[in-house]
């Protein structure tokens, strides 16, 4: 701890790369949930940022009168109330552009894994049964011919769209806006994107706008042979319509990363042959996570020593200068 640099509080759980720097560069204070009532109205004067992973709404916004950042570990930053930060003058940063290609990455060897079935392909030799059965079923999925929508062209979305580009793939897009920048075919609605497409992937962030977008008729106009990639938020996605969509094989199967609840996942989908399911481990590589964590860290030091912000979020990209 050291009195001389600004109070810098961590609500909750948070990488331990962004904690240790925290400790060592600024006065840090650690809470185990986001709630004011855990500290005294003198320490909360204190704090000038904060470094999270965690809601921060706008009671908690709030309770700490000096608050000048608030440093989101993700690039989804819906859990924080950024709207209402910015008209108090506080700034709302999170961690784009660092965590890109491992999302990408990982998103292109989610899709391969649904359509071909690889990880239960591995549990059949891990098994013995290669060696007792012989060779595992021919899969009835491909990503060859296959056209891809992508559900929000963002920095991920784009980085996903270039790589499948790279398979001689289709891509096609909605965003709610037409992008200059691509020759990618673009559709002004979800479900003309779903209808155009077999294979649809979603990585739009969380939030009111997106809530459950990807529901039944979504899922139906994608059709049976139509594979669905999720990669975003859980939120955006009607778990309760996917499941029957995938049980009565209205479409072909779905690959998902996030989810509603985390870490709950529902039983039916854990159930069904036709879901390839991973712990939202996207960007979750040593290196990927390490930089998303000095982004973090960094937006505090700037902010708080006058400079502007690296990665503001849009809502506060107004903000030039610490307040005051």
């Amino acid at each position: 701890m050291n009195s001389t640099q600004p109070t810098i509080l961590i609500p909750g759980g948070i990488n331990p790369r962004v904690r240790s720097r925290v400790e060592a560069e600024f006065d840090a204070i650690a809470i185990e949930t986001a709630d004011p009532a855990l500290l005294d109205a003198g320490t909360r004067a204190k704090v000038t940022g904060i470094a999270s992973a965690t809601i921060i709404d706008a009671g908690f916004i709030d309770a700490f009168p000096n608050l000048a950042i608030i440093a989101n570990f993700g690039v989804g930053y819906d859990v924080v109330d950024a709207r209402h930060a910015a008209s108090r003058g506080v700034m709302v940063t999170n961690t784009p552009d660092v965590l890109s290609d491992e999302v990408a990455d990982t998103t292109v060897g989610l899709l391969l894994n649904t359509l071909r079935e690889l990880p239960k392909a591995e549990a059949y030799v891990r098994a013995g049964r290669w060696a007792a059965e012989g060779p595992y079923p021919l899969t009835s999925l491909t990503l060859r011919g296959r056209t891809v929508g992508i559900f929000g062209l963002g920095r991920i979305g784009l980085a996903i769209a270039r790589r499948l580009e790279a398979f001689g793939l289709p891509i096609h897009y909605h965003t709610r806006n037409k992008r200059n920048d691509v020759d990618f075919t673009w559709h002004d609605t979800l479900g003309g994107l779903a209808k155009a497409v077999d294979t649809l992937v979603v990585v739009v962030p969380g939030g009111a706008a997106t809530e459950k977008a990807v529901n039944a008729d979504i899922l139906d106009a994608l059709g049976a042979q139509g594979v669905l990639i999720s990669v975003g938020r859980g939120s955006t996605l009607d778990e309760d319509a996917l499941i029957v969509a995938l049980r009565e094989r209205r479409i072909a199967a779905a690959g998902l990363d996030v989810f509603a609840h985390e870490p709950n996942v529902p039983q039916a989908l854990m159930d069904l042959p036709n879901a390839c399911l991973l712990p939202h481990v996207a960007s979750a590589s040593v290196s990927t996570r390490n930089a998303m964590a000095d982004l973090v860290v960094d937006n505090l030091a700037a902010w708080l020593d006058g400079r502007p912000a690296l990665t503001p979020v849009p809502e506060c990209a107004g903000l030039d200068r610490k307040p005051g």
